[in-house]
């Protein structure tokens, strides 16, 4: 018997019987302990929170439990300023635009024009935002030229939906362009899957001098990039002329992400692509993502239904590393921390953490979506 196992025992718990929404809860209420929510790390406006506080609003949405609510508007109430400005975000990093997305529900709720405000503070940035020659996003200012996968996450479904809410179209075809370029220059065709960033000028020491490509598949860096184009496509119009190529991509990458999924474990590599070396490892945030990624195409049409039976192998995998505290709460480990772009040898000897903001989130997001699931 695993130590994990022992330890939910002890505590009176079965992974059995608790629902994948339960588990969601369980994550909530971890962080909750853990941090009043006026002092979520790091001290900005950053998608740290942003990617717990989203899982957190889907939470509500499915329980309906007020508490959410209510934590997670006290954070955007400790950032969002009386007139609308936000106390402190880095103007220049598109990981700062990104908890934006919370001020949609926030303002359909209340009807306070200072969220209002506040998205208009951070949206239209986006149109002066630098790029790349080819019109790419710089992932943020101190690094010219470029491009993350990360950064569709963190500027793509806010600017769709800014762009729905407001009737501005400009903003959908701006993000459904930065989707498309991304996806033209990171896809590798021998494993269709995406590398983690890529540098058009090529100045960058990690980016290879004829591509101009990170050398490597980082698990949760490809994980965003799927969760943000289904959240796109939730504020697009179904007939919007790109949206055909982006269903397409989509399909291709989680369908090449399955033949990466450890058999034994159902968890993938913190590589994705180099299970087989000793030294690599299995990471919780980039599995949970593709559960979620794998679930909602499942449920959107996207993909066949017989792809859920990876996305319940990845959920259980998850699952199953689950530890409890001294108090009953949820840890969830194996968690990479942040981290840049470089070669193997970088993304392997990145430390982990447990319940960690992005990591939280990220299995919040997993379980949500498969409590909208058919259940096994």
């Amino acid at each position: 018997m695993r130590a994990s196992e022992t330890n939910l025992q002890t505590n009176g718990l079965s992974r059995a019987e608790n629902t994948p929404i339960e588990w969601a809860e369980k994550a909530c209420e971890a962080l909750m302990a853990k941090f009043e929510p006026e002092v979520l790390p790091p001290d900005r406006f950053h998608y740290h929170q942003g990617v717990f506080l989203s899982g957190m609003e889907k939470c509500w949405k499915e329980t309906k439990n007020e508490k959410y609510y209510s934590y997670l508007k006290r954070w955007v109430d400790s950032q969002v300023q009386p007139d609308g400005s936000i106390k402190k975000f880095n103007q220049d990093e598109l990981d700062d635009i990104q908890p934006g997305v919370l001020l949609f529900n926030l303002l359909e709720q209340t009807g306070d024009s200072r969220y209002e405000k506040a998205l208009h503070t951070l949206v239209p940035l986006l149109k002066k935002w630098p790029t790349n020659p080819s019109g790419g996003f710089w992932h943020k200012g101190k690094y010219p030229n470029q491009m993350w996968l990360d950064g569709l996450y963190m500027a793509g479904p806010i600017a769709v939906q800014y762009g729905q809410t407001f009737g501005d179209s400009s903003y959908i075809d701006m993000m459904t362009f930065q989707a498309l370029l991304m996806a033209k220059h990171t896809k590798d065709p021998a494993t269709g899957l995406l590398y983690h960033g890529w540098d058009e000028t090529k100045a960058v020491a990690w980016a290879d001098p004829v591509t101009g490509l990170a050398p490597e598949f980082w698990g949760r860096a490809i994980g965003w990039y799927p969760v943000a184009l289904l959240e796109m496509f939730e504020y697009m119009p179904a007939d919007h002329p790109d949206k055909a190529a982006l269903v397409e991509i989509l399909q291709d990458l989680l369908v090449a992400l399955v033949k990466y999924q450890d058999p034994a474990t159902g968890l993938w590599y913190q590589v994705v692509d180099k299970g087989d070396r000793a030294d690599n490892w299995l990471e919780n945030s980039c599995t949970a993502l593709y559960v979620h990624a794998i679930a909602k195409a499942v449920r959107f049409g996207y993909l066949d239904p017989a792809y859920m039976e990876a996305a319940w192998k990845g959920y259980q995998g998850v699952i199953d590393t689950l530890t409890f505290d001294e108090n009953g709460r949820v840890i969830i480990g194996n968690i990479c921390i942040g981290t840049g772009i470089g070669d193997y040898a970088h993304y392997i000897a990145r430390p982990t953490s447990e319940n960690d903001l992005h990591g939280a989130g990220a299995f919040i997001l997993m379980c949500v979506e498969m409590s909208l699931a058919p259940q096994k």
